[in-house]
């Protein structure tokens, strides 16, 4: 006789894994195949609710749940942060800053507050470092330490101790659907930021702070019609940034971009016009009304 195994009952938490568990692992390729259909997608969901097509934008909200939702889209993130894979955005953003933060807090002691948007994991660089009181957000929680919100809707500051220090914006810009979302997005976190004065008594830190950190996936900004880097830094620039530090890899770019004040947001228009003609480009664009 042969006998049935037992059934194990399985807990709530045996469905959804600590955020310090590797996610499983799947090809580079896979991951970029993933990220592509998820924007191409957001894109189409976010043209056709502007145009009233109700049925539509559900048609593609259920495309988007078969392939796993935000939570997939997530997790092929999760993999590029992996050492293989390029590692993790935030330890390029601790180089240019090391100098500056040690001597900072040599004086001090204090951390500087950070805001990291689209947080991923509680583990990073930054994280790790002592160097940052950090508040996490993402539109999908991964876990214990990083506040489900999305940053267009977070209440605006009301007071000093609500402002922060740097921004991180990694692999977060691309991820809004359209331009002009992007543009609004770039426009909001300066009204999160210090004011440049407020570090006129700390010469170590007046170099990069207050700023903001962009990553964008390099085709962005290599390869698009509509966005190259000299337009990006006369974006920038209108928003009262001066750019500190970069970096281009294959798969990314990277920005530290910090508030000066000698420069005031001049409220220029940044219109979607191609300035890079060829059938391989891709249509990234930044829009400021």
């Amino acid at each position: 006789m042969t006998l049935k195994k037992k059934r194990q009952s399985k807990s709530l938490a045996a469905g959804r894994p600590p955020v310090f568990q590797r996610p499983k692992s799947i090809t580079r390729k896979a991951t970029k195949a993933l990220i592509n259909k998820h924007h191409l997608l957001e894109k189409r969901k976010k043209q056709a609710l502007a145009k009233g097509e109700a049925q539509q934008a559900a048609a593609i909200d259920a495309e988007i749940e078969a392939l796993g939702g935000l939570g997939s889209y997530q997790e092929a993130s999760l993999q590029g942060q992996r050492h293989d894979r390029g590692g993790d955005s935030s330890r390029v953003l601790m180089e240019w800053l090391q100098t500056s933060l040690t001597s900072h807090k040599e004086v001090s002691g204090r951390p500087l507050k950070m805001l990291e948007v689209g947080a991923l994991s509680t583990q990073n660089a930054c994280s790790q470092s002592s160097h940052f009181d950090i508040v996490r957000i993402d539109l999908h929680s991964q876990g214990e330490g990083i506040l489900q919100q999305d940053f267009m809707e977070r209440p605006l500051p009301k007071n000093d101790s609500e402002l922060f220090d740097i921004i991180s914006l990694s692999l977060v810009l691309n991820f809004v659907p359209d331009p002009k979302g992007r543009g609004e997005m770039l426009r909001r976190a300066s009204k999160f930021l210090r004011a440049p004065g407020r570090y006129l008594d700390s010469s170590s830190l007046t170099i990069n702070f207050p700023s903001l950190f962009l990553v964008l996936p390099a085709p962005c900004v290599t390869n698009s019609r509509y966005l190259d880097e000299e337009l990006l830094t006369k974006i920038m620039t209108s928003l009262g940034y001066v750019k500190t530090a970069s970096k281009t890899t294959q798969r990314l770019v990277y920005y530290l971009w910090k508030r000066d004040s000698a420069l005031q947001a001049s409220g220029k228009r940044f219109a979607k016009k191609e300035i890079r003609a060829g059938s391989t480009r891709n249509n990234f664009a930044i829009i400021l009304d």
